[in-house]
């Protein structure tokens, strides 16, 4: 008797030591440890770029995933300023709810009322991974309402999230959304209606007044920004996004997204489509254009053994990527999330951000470097 429950125990064990291994050495840590100046830069003044770095190695085990997680600085109580990393679960729910509508497709001709452009969702979804289009991302906000995408992500164990406006449109804050007009034959078919949301609850969190100064309307205002009633969208739910959409297999149905599997692969091509792949001017549009791990600071083409599936956003001095990065030459995979704040004159509104002498350049070549570190160190 005493055997069976020991080989049980372990047993159990087993199997939940195989659904996500945590270790005491820090995989992280061991690549900001690089001799490389601007790694070496940032990793000094950790505190002061708000740094924090998810990483989950992907182990196989025959058709068993195993996660292998390790953090670095992550604190959601921290605040920071997600951009358009939020353009990910928008893209996502809005394929949901799709899903709960009649004679509604990803080619089904739409516009906001009252605007004479005419897209579809799968055009607006394409842009949004290859550019990062604003106005793509404001038009699915119209569609879905920030309450309808708070208690979708909030219902699948997605926490915390608050997902409040807009993005650079003056009507950002506007709790009611505008209705779609689906067309067919060049006429109105369906006619959504338009969605009174919830009021914007100020954030109870860390760090949401930032810097000396802000501008507005041309005008320097000499007090900190309040960050209070933004997005916030923080590094560990962004991380879990992205597990989810990969590896639906590993969560109860409860906790995976409601999407077909046609759905699901258009959105993870959707996230590796590189600029020019569809019709973007290269020159402007280079393959690292919104893909800032690895190739971020480089305007060469990505190579072919090298897949990125990701969503970057940066705002006010804030630098944001999270992707899934598979390369079959090497045969290695792994899911890597950072959010970096360069802002040294802690102004904002100013357009004086280093975005390409420190945020670009530290998470390109902190990818490099990790991506090398896993080739080296992998076992088969």
């Amino acid at each position: 008797m005493k055997y069976i429950q020991l080989t049980l125990t372990l047993t159990l064990l087993l199997i939940f030591s195989c659904k996500s291994k945590k270790h005491t050495f820090n995989l992280i840590e061991k690549v900001l440890q690089s001799e490389k100046e601007i790694i070496r830069t940032v990793a000094n003044n950790a505190d002061n770029h708000e740094l924090q770095i998810m990483l989950t190695k992907i182990n196989r085990n025959n058709s068993t995933v195993i996660f292998e997680d390790y953090q670095y600085h992550v604190n959601d109580s921290n605040y920071f300023y997600p951009a358009s990393t939020v353009k990910l679960p928008v893209s996502i729910l809005a394929l949901e709810k799709i899903n709960q509508q009649k004679n509604i497709t990803l080619d089904t001709p739409f516009n906001i009322k009252g605007d004479t452009l005419i897209t579809s969702f799968r055009k607006d979804i394409t842009d949004i991974f290859a550019v990062s289009s604003n106005d793509t991302y404001n038009r699915l906000y119209e569609y879905l309402g920030s309450d309808f995408i708070n208690n979708s992500l909030n219902s699948k164990g997605l926490t915390p999230v608050k997902i409040s406006h807009r993005l650079s449109t003056k009507n950002a804050y506007n709790l009611k959304t505008k209705p779609l007009e689906f067309r067919q034959n060049d006429s109105t078919f369906i006619t959504t209606k338009s969605i009174q949301n919830n009021a914007i609850k100020a954030l109870n969190l860390s760090k949401l007044k930032k810097g000396i100064g802000f501008y507005k309307n041309d005008s320097l205002i000499n007090k900190p920004m309040d960050f209070s009633k933004k997005n916030y969208y923080p590094l560990t739910t962004q991380h879990n996004v992205m597990k989810r959409l990969m590896f639906p297999e590993k969560y109860s149905v409860e906790e995976q997204f409601k999407l077909n599997e046609k759905q699901r692969n258009f959105i993870i091509k959707s996230m590796a489509l590189l600029p020019r792949e569809v019709g973007y001017d290269p020159k402007e549009y280079y393959d690292g254009y919104v893909k800032f791990f690895l190739f971020g600071d480089s305007k060469k083409k990505i190579p072919e053994h090298i897949k990125i599936y990701n969503k970057v956003g940066y705002a006010y001095g804030y630098l944001t990527d999270c992707a899934y990065i598979k390369d079959t030459k090497h045969e290695i995979e792994y899911i890597l999330s950072a959010t970096i704040h360069v802002n040294s004159n802690k102004v904002y509104n100013d357009n004086n951000y280093e975005y390409e002498s420190i945020g670009i350049p530290f998470l390109a070549l902190f990818g490099r470097e990790l991506h090398q570190y896993l080739i080296n160190t992998k076992t088969n």
